[in-house]
């Protein structure tokens, strides 16, 4: 049986003051959450500070992005290692904002997968297709070539130290959505890939949605066979509604 997880992305948001209250009302109300682990990715700079209001508390933290290389002249770039000194347990990698906004390529997010795991961080990889592309028809060949760059240079049994994120990029923010079956569906041919090389690792993996899931979708999502859980945008910024999404699971 595999334990939920929702895990929140901050994205390029939050403040010391906001963040602190953020936190402390996540763990004011974790006592409630009696199924899902939980874990926030905030932007590099407040890790350190997140690593010690977190550090009673049974909540997970992570990174929302991390270089593949180990050191050297990358001016602005975050080491594992960097990440490793303050105790960071997840890393977001191929987000498709990392995607679009900035031209990772699917090589790229393989790297960074690799240097995740290398230095015990445990990847949450990111999956999905744009607007465009599932209007082609095409969202599970997009799905599988983003995939198979990782498997081809980490292996499919990297899995087992990993974290799947199907996020339907037409249903973030765009005021689209995807229905729990249509999610269902990439989920379950992610997981049937995946089986396809090794079923033990496909039955353990968590795959969570990344598609706008919120406090009143979330327990529609949860309820589908292969949704595990969901990577939250914008509802992990106030601890009512990231806690709402929590306790559906």
């Amino acid at each position: 049986m595999r334990q939920t997880l929702v895990a929140g992305n901050w994205k390029m948001n939050g403040s010391k003051e906001s963040i602190q209250s953020l936190l402390s009302g996540i763990k004011a109300g974790m006592s409630d959450v009696k199924n899902a682990a939980v874990v926030v990715c905030a932007p590099y700079i407040y890790i350190p500070m997140v690593a010690e209001q977190l550090a009673d508390s049974e909540v997970s933290f992570g990174a929302e992005n991390i270089s593949e290389h180990e050191a050297g002249a990358f001016t602005g770039e975050i080491s594992a290692s960097m990440l490793n000194d303050f105790g960071t347990e997840y890393v977001i990698v191929g987000h498709s904002e990392r995607r679009s906004l900035y031209g990772e390529q699917d090589a790229d997010t393989a790297k960074k997968y690799a240097a995740a795991r290398k230095a015990g961080i445990k990847p949450i990889l990111c999956l999905g297709e744009s607007l465009e592309e599932r209007e082609q028809g095409v969202t599970e060949e997009v799905v599988a070539r983003q995939l198979d760059a990782v498997l081809e240079l980490e292996g499919v049994e990297s899995l087992a130290d990993a974290v799947i994120a199907y996020e339907p990029v037409w249903a973030i923010g765009t005021g689209m959505t995807a229905t729990p079956e249509q999610a269902q569906d990439v989920h379950k041919f992610i997981r049937g890939k995946i089986a396809a090389m090794n079923a033990d690792v496909a039955e353990k993996v968590q795959i969570l949605y990344g598609g706008s899931m919120n406090a009143s979708n979330a327990k529609e999502l949860l309820s589908m066979e292969d949704i595990d859980g969901g990577l939250i945008g914008g509802a992990s910024l106030k601890a009512e509604d990231f806690l709402a999404i929590c306790k559906a699971g």
